[in-house]
């Protein structure tokens, strides 16, 4: 029992120092620390170092993200105001944390841009992984295949450099443009 929650410790510091400062600017005796671990816990869960303790980050990461979609997803049976509603969630979250728990995703992803590395790869793993939560909802709703896959890689980009903007000059504006302008487009399909 312990095992995991050291574990879990671990790895939700990661995911949370990540997402505030980038894979690059975060180090293992940083996560230890913020993960009330000991250096050798985190190497005994994570023999491949830094690395590994960032995959299990994004992996994390991914799957808060994609509790955070569903529940917008899932809260409104219009897909248009459901992916409004995903947007004003996302401000709202960006903004209680004082703008800096952005996504780890964005974040380690900017940082990996030119290499395959699992790092990279868990990167693409999370955004096909909230492409597709997105496409279920289009599906579900009525299009076809094709344009619900297409549409819901569009939602999910301009969702993530909305955030990234947001992030960055520190007001909700981005994102809630976003979500109205996504709203409007996946109006003109369903």
């Amino acid at each position: 029992m312990q095992t995991s929650s050291t574990r879990d410790r671990i790895v939700t510091a990661a995911s949370r120092l990540i997402r505030r400062q980038g894979y690059t600017g975060t180090g293992v005796k940083q996560i230890a620390n913020e993960a009330d671990a000991t250096l050798g816990s985190v190497y005994h869960f994570f023999p491949g170092g830094k690395e590994a303790v960032a995959v299990a980050a994004l992996a994390h990461g991914r799957e808060a993200f994609a509790d955070l979609l569903r529940s917008a997803l899932d809260g409104e049976d219009d897909p248009a105001a459901a992916v409004d509603a995903c947007a004003r969630l996302l401000a709202r979250e960006l903004r209680a944390s004082d703008w800096t728990d952005g996504c780890p995703v964005t974040a380690a992803a900017l940082e990996t841009l030119g290499s395959v590395n699992p790092i990279q790869r868990a990167c693409a793993d999370a955004l096909y992984s909230w492409r597709n939560l997105v496409a279920d909802k289009l599906l579900d709703c009525g299009l076809p295949d094709p344009e619900a896959r297409d549409l819901a890689a569009t939602v999910v980009h301009t969702l993530e450099g909305a955030q990234a903007t947001a992030q960055a000059t520190r007001t909700e504006e981005p994102l809630l443009l976003a979500g109205r302008h996504l709203s409007r487009l996946v109006a003109t399909y369903t």
